[in-house]
């Protein structure tokens, strides 16, 4: 299944509470240069020329709509937070006869860039996956699902830091949760994942090696930019992006 079909959706993982922030606001509503992190995430979508901007919208929920009414956005619900992989698959009715691209992004990383995310398309296109996945090397990558690959170079798999072996903890390169994949097949393989894990979630990187087992390719994408793919889950994480973006 090569895919040629250029159009593009992008779905925004909008529905954390984010715990750690010490605040009743969504996380995603916390300003980044003076401005809501989803807003950031859904002006990349649109200068990328997405057909379809998503953002999946859980806790307080009327506050994001509230916050993003003047976005032409549509709305995907996850009141029940299950994972990645469930919030993904609430888009399913509004992905129905989309035929195209689904880039997958998150609503609190909010310095993810316009030229990696061009690159990690590029690749996407270039290489007739139908699956690719941006990755990074981390000095310091605890806590990261590390990327395996295999004798060629090419990805093997996934392993989550939790169940990676002290050889496989050793490997520097993370996956930073950003990924492309050809929407419906990706929305074919979701209602397969299972949430057999410590978490009982269900994750979305679990689609990816049933994308190879079907001898699908997956490619990746390594980027430089470390801060881009950086996440929030704190106030000091917010501190620390919001400084790295007023000094670009």
């Amino acid at each position: 299944m090569k895919n040629t079909n250029q159009q593009l959706a992008v779905i925004i993982l909008a529905a954390g509470k984010g715990t750690r922030m010490q605040s009743d606001l969504p996380k995603v509503l916390h300003p980044i240069g003076g401005k809501p992190m989803v807003k950031r995430v859904i002006d990349i979508a649109r200068k990328l020329g997405a057909q379809k901007i998503i953002p999946v919208i859980g806790y307080k929920y009327e506050m994001v709509q509230k916050a993003l009414k003047e976005e032409s956005v549509e709305f995907a619900f996850q009141l029940e937070q299950n994972g990645t992989g469930h919030a993904v698959n609430q888009c399913k009715k509004i992905m129905n006869n989309f035929t195209g691209n689904a880039l997958i992004l998150s609503g609190d990383v909010p310095l993810i860039g316009i030229e990696t995310l061009s690159k990690l398309l590029q690749t996407h296109f270039k290489s007739g996956a139908s699956a690719t996945l941006l990755t990074a090397d981390f000095e310091d990558p605890v806590g990261y699902g590390r990327v395996i690959r295999n004798f060629e170079n090419t990805f093997e798999k996934i392993v989550e830091h939790k169940d990676a072996s002290d050889e496989e903890r050793e490997i520097s390169e993370i996956n930073a949760g950003i990924y492309v994949f050809d929407s419906q097949l990706l929305f074919e393989l979701l209602p397969q994942v299972r949430n057999n894990n410590a978490q009982s979630e269900y994750y979305l990187p679990d689609v990816i090696p049933m994308i190879k087992s079907k001898k699908y390719k997956v490619a990746i994408e390594k980027t430089e930019n470390i801060s881009e793919i950086q996440g929030v889950n704190t106030i000091e994480q917010l501190e620390e992006l919001d400084k790295i973006w007023r000094n670009k």
